[in-house]
């Protein structure tokens, strides 16, 4: 139990520093304009290394690791609490247009970036 514990405190805490960097460098890369397109990088990116770790994971006998990689390291670096926030925010600057394409553009691309990465790392290992 305390072993577990431990993996997921080291891997969200790697997790957090991650998306804190990648939020960073994606942030100088992006022209401002109030679009949230860190986060949205962000959760896409953690999503498709979510389905490549789940197939690498199952075949190669590495369950294991589940609490440290997907819970700490992945639930660190994906931040639907952040994303949460920038949608009511984006909604508290009377922009409903631009909340509404985030939240379609969050959960549609991650959802398809777990795809891709179950479907192409499948594929690799196959």
């Amino acid at each position: 139990m305390i072993s577990t514990l431990l993996q997921v405190a080291l891997g969200g805490a790697l997790g957090a520093s991650a998306r804190w960097g990648a939020g960073l460098a994606i942030s100088r890369l992006v022209t401002p304009g109030g679009f949230p397109v860190p986060i949205l990088a962000v959760n896409i990116i953690g999503s498709f290394l979510m389905g490549v770790f789940v197939v690498v994971a199952a075949e190669r006998g590495l369950t294991h690791l589940s609490p440290l990689v997907m819970t700490g390291v992945l639930g660190g670096f994906t931040t639907f609490s952040s994303f949460s926030l920038e949608t009511v925010m984006l909604f508290e600057r009377g922009q409903p247009a631009q909340a509404a394409l985030y939240v379609a553009l969050s959960v549609g691309g991650s959802v398809a970036a777990l795809s891709v990465g179950l479907w192409a790392t499948r594929a690799v290992i196959a």
